[in-house]
């Protein structure tokens, strides 16, 4: 008997997909995009996804220098206040309001690589004129602070970017990648993003921080190997099957069976889902209850326990291990039983995080054995819920131009999110309150709440959890 493509790939040892999935990508004519319901071959899907690894490889690459802690230390040695560091962090959650306007737009294309490329290119090479500011500011020709308004002011346009472009990308990915396949390969392709970032974020910094002529400078130099990564990562996507939004049938069937097939779906439709709204009732409470306490945790370690920054960085780096690890894993798992059911134990796992950081303290034990295995138990358990949560958005949503439901579930996410924060920072502060161990309390409690709405989700092709609790 012949064994279709989803087949064949299943029985890979992860090692050997890994290694396939890191070829260099195979020449590809460049077509006419198919319609989300054509099917493909084995062989366009096999280039599709290779190219889609490197393209998550460059782009990590690009994210890794472009934000997190070389971007954050980028503002700090200019002297950027503690505003303009809260500011950099909200403008990725706030830039998330524009996702379901790009969803309606990039629904309106007849070309999902084309849209991307024009959301994603300007956005990369924006970041050119910040090494010509730095150049500037190396020449005694720009004051600091100047440098830092650029910075953010380049932040927010790639992130607005950023946002308008999401949406189809996931869409994009939701018709390439085959349904049963979906867990094992986002999970590889999660995997060598995470390896990136875990292997290049050290180098980086020392690049950063032995540059002879100062970090500034030496950040100046890095970003352009950023800018450069990232038009690599978009050269990748040329390599993909293109997908047009607007030339499905329409009697193609829908992945959610509670959205009514129709010859067009109106970008506002996930209103008439049941099922896709209880997922956003859960996903909102979800994002406000993690970021209640989620934030504080390394605050809580160098502020609380006193603890030096070099231990917190070192155990940060065993939960990015533990996550290119496990990813694997749980993308198999997922493909066996469903996301729901992985989201719904390791969320009860993830409940009980908040509790078991008010067992650490500045004793040997908690150095070297508590902290340890409390950083890699959140390694492990947050690269099933970041896997699955995806996953699950792509299984619950139609097939026909499901961009709003990707973007609206960011939107809202994002909002959540925001408030948790915001909400965590306020009563951290309230000496009536108890400060931070009351908040992890109250954040353990209000995360168990969360996953009740995931038990009435829906997810076509997913193990009963009663059925699971018999095996």
């Amino acid at each position: 008997m012949t064994k279709s493509f989803e087949d064949i790939t299943l029985v890979k040892t992860p090692l050997l997909a890994v290694a396939e999935a890191l070829e260099p990508v195979k020449a590809a004519t460049l077509v006419a995009p198919v319609a989300p319901s054509t099917p493909l071959s084995r062989q366009a899907i096999r280039s599709s996804l290779r190219a889609s690894t490197l393209d998550g490889v460059f782009s990590t690459l690009f994210a890794c220098i472009t934000a997190e802690v070389l971007l954050s230390n980028f503002l700090l040695d200019l002297g950027a206040t503690s505003v303009e560091i809260g500011l950099l962090s909200a403008i990725p959650m706030l830039a998330n309001f524009l996702q379901p306007i790009g969803a309606y737009l990039a629904d309106r294309t007849t070309s999902r690589r084309w849209y991307s490329l024009q959301m994603f290119s300007p956005s990369r090479l924006l970041w050119l004129v910040l090494v010509f500011g730095i150049s500037l500011f190396s020449a005694h020709l720009m004051k600091a602070h100047q440098l830092v308004q650029w910075t953010l002011l380049i932040v927010l346009v790639t992130h607005i970017l950023g946002a308008l472009g999401s949406a189809s990308w996931v869409s994009w990915m939701a018709v390439l990648v085959p349904l049963r396949l979906r867990g094992r390969y986002f999970g590889l392709r999660n995997s060598a993003a995470n390896l990136t970032s875990l292997l290049c974020v050290p180098l980086l910094g020392l690049v950063v921080s032995g540059w002879k002529g100062g970090s500034v400078q030496g950040y100046g130099v890095v970003l352009v190997l950023a800018v450069v990564a990232g038009l690599i990562s978009l050269g990748c996507q040329l390599f993909m099957v293109d997908v047009n939004p607007l030339s499905a049938p329409g009697d193609m069937p829908t992945r959610s069976p509670s959205v009514p097939q129709a010859q067009s779906q109106p970008f506002f439709s996930f209103l008439k889902d049941r099922n896709f709204l209880i997922f956003l009732f859960y996903y909102g409470f979800w994002m406000f209850a993690v970021n209640l306490s989620a934030p504080f945790f390394n605050i809580y370690l160098l502020k609380d326990l006193g603890l030096d920054v070099s231990w917190v960085t070192l155990y940060s780096s065993m939960t990015a291990g533990a996550n290119v690890l496990m990813l694997v894993i749980w993308g198999r798992l997922a493909d066996r039983i469903g996301n729901r059911p992985i989201l719904v134990w390791v969320g009860i796992a993830i409940v009980v995080i908040p509790l078991l950081w008010l067992g650490a303290g500045t004793d040997a034990f908690s150095r070297w054995l508590w902290l340890p295995l409390l950083y890699l138990f959140m390694g492990g358990a947050w690269s099933a819920i970041d896997l699955c949560s995806n996953n699950l958005q792509m299984a619950i949503a139609p097939l026909r131009q499901p961009s709003s439901y990707f973007a609206i579930a960011a939107a809202l996410g994002g909002l959540g999110g925001a408030l948790g924060t915001t909400a965590g920072g306020v009563l951290a502060q309230l000496d009536s309150f108890g400060g931070l161990p009351a908040l992890f309390v109250l954040s353990a409690i209000l995360r168990l709440v969360a996953l009740f709405p995931l038990i009435f989700v829906r997810e076509p092709r997913s193990r009963d959890l009663k059925e699971l609790l018999g095996v």
